[in-house]
């Protein structure tokens, strides 16, 4: 019974930034200045677990959890994956049409990659897939500007320094044509796939994230977006 009563509880920052009003560390500030009720009494407790069925009120305002939403978007090229862009650069977001919700980008995709890219307002969801020890698998179609040579498809498989860090690939390899790869990793840093080309003097002419996690590009067209299923969400959970 003290485990299912803990997982009904909630700290009170965490419930107010889950719903969009503000941050966690925000939400601290208006605790201290005295602005938010729990069941018409003042909060004066940080880290106060309150249950999902409290009513929370900043001054007025009810404050109610945001819907949890899962998006999937297959990203064309030239859209950097960032909220606002001050070189008034196209953004992922903007595909994004039809989509109220507050949601963030799992990861991201340089701008000159396409594919798939997931949105979520799902914190925990998001931290989960993006920690290295959940080893989430990517894969990427990748077209060479010539062909990959045997000796460096096998000095990838062994592994390769990348800016004096050593950079171990799941699975690659060969497709239909020489200068095309499929390239099958879990670590998301910044451009590693192109990194991992480049040390070896390939120029990527393309690149293209065809699967996260169990997620594919099937019946998703370039520059569009859809909902999970709930099947999806549950296998994502899941890792």
């Amino acid at each position: 019974m003290k485990k299912k009563s803990e997982s009904s509880e909630i700290r009170i920052n965490k419930f107010i930034s889950q719903s969009g009003i503000c941050s966690r560390r925000e939400a601290d500030n208006l605790i201290k200045k005295g602005l938010v009720s729990i069941n018409g009494k003042k909060c004066i407790t940080l880290g106060q677990k309150i249950k999902l069925s409290d009513k929370v009120f900043i001054e007025k305002k009810e404050v109610k959890r945001e819907k949890k939403i899962y998006i999937l978007l297959n990203k064309p090229k030239d859209f950097i994956t960032t909220n606002k862009d001050t070189h008034g650069r196209r953004t992922v977001f903007e595909l994004l049409k039809g989509v109220n919700e507050r949601v963030f980008h799992v990861g991201r995709l340089d701008r000159k990659t396409t594919g798939l890219i997931l949105f979520t307002n799902d914190g925990d969801l998001t931290k989960k897939l993006t920690h290295p020890s959940h080893k989430v698998k990517k894969v990427y179609y990748v077209k060479l500007d010539r062909a990959l040579e045997e000796s460096d498809l096998k000095k990838i498989k062994l592994g390769i320094k990348i800016d004096e860090e050593s950079v171990n690939v799941n699975n690659i390899s060969r497709l239909d044509k020489k200068d095309e790869v499929g390239v099958e990793i879990h670590i998301g840093k910044n451009r590693i796939i192109r990194k991992i080309f480049e040390s070896l003097n390939y120029k990527v002419d393309k690149l293209d994230r065809v699967l996260f996690g169990t997620l594919t590009k099937k019946n998703l067209p370039r520059g569009k977006w859809r909902k999970l299923t709930e099947n999806e969400i549950r296998t994502l959970k899941s890792f």
